[in-house]
């Protein structure tokens, strides 16, 4: 997948930024990460039209740079997404062993 970031807009304590390539099964769990996050102060993602727009992020801090917010809140569902990859690999690994084995 060919995917896309442009900022529009950045100030010291906000950015929006349009995200081309990725709906909201990837953009809520993000926004929902980034509210966990104390120096985050607001965040939601939209889109004006669903056809012919593209999801825009806007995220506004208490503290900090917007965009440190945004990283660490990636790196935080990096962890969780990697540990859900390994628990999967070990279990279909198990299933795989269990299937193998006669009855």
């Amino acid at each position: 997948m060919d995917s896309k970031i442009k900022i529009i807009e950045k100030d010291k304590n906000s950015i929006t930024f349009e995200v081309l390539n990725y709906d909201n099964t990837l953009l809520r769990p993000l926004v929902e990460e980034l509210l966990k996050d104390e120096q985050v102060e607001e965040s939601k993602y939209y889109i004006k039209h669903p056809v012919i727009d593209n999801p825009r992020v806007y995220v506004k801090v208490k503290s900090g740079k917007p965009q440190a917010a945004v990283k660490r809140s990636i790196a935080r569902l990096s962890k969780i997404y990697d540990g859900l990859s390994s628990d999967l690999s070990k279990e279909f690994k198990r299933l795989e062993e269990s299937e193998k084995k006669p009855k």
